[in-house]
This record gives C-alpha cells, sequence and structure tokens, in this order.
C-alpha cells in the first residue's frame, strides 16, 4: 500500500547507523529489515506504525546483542 495524502506521517526510526547485523538481519542503527527499509517509502501509516511497534520489540529483544557485536565490530 502506498502512503494516501492526508495520512499522518509517521517518521522513519533511521538513526543513520546502517549496519545490517548477520545473525538476526536486523539494521543495527533502527531494527527493520531490509525489506521493511525498503518498503518504507511505500508504506501506508498504518503499515508504518506496525514496523515501529515491532521496532521496539526488537530492540528490547535483540539490542544488547546487536549493541555487542557493533561495538565488537568497530574496534
Amino acid at each position: 500500500m502506498s502512503a494516501g495524502q492526508g495520512e499522518p506521517t509517521v517518521p522513519s526510526p533511521c538513526v543513520s547507523i546502517c549496519f545490517i547485523d548477520p545473525p538476526t538481519g536486523l539494521c543495527a542503527g533502527c531494527y527493520r529489515t531490509l525489506d521493511e527499509i525498503a518498503a518504507w517509502s511505500n508504506f501506508s501509516a498504518a503499515e508504518r506504525r506496525a514496523v515501529l511497534a515491532a521496532v521496539r520489540k526488537r530492540r528490547a529483544w535483540y539490542g544488547p546483542e546487536i549493541e555487542a557485536r557493533l561495538s565488537h565490530a568497530e574496534r
């Protein structure tokens, strides 16, 4: 679904840390999948809110291990 006119704006969760964590397949910065990142501009506001809800859960679940791998990779 494409974003319709008049729909409320739902901001992207992108934080400009663009690195896909191999074990999870999630972006280490925003916790979206590659498919979600690629389709974001075509998502409706409802679809974006659903992704944001999933992102919050993923960050809580995977955040510490992804952050540990990312900091180890930066060394």
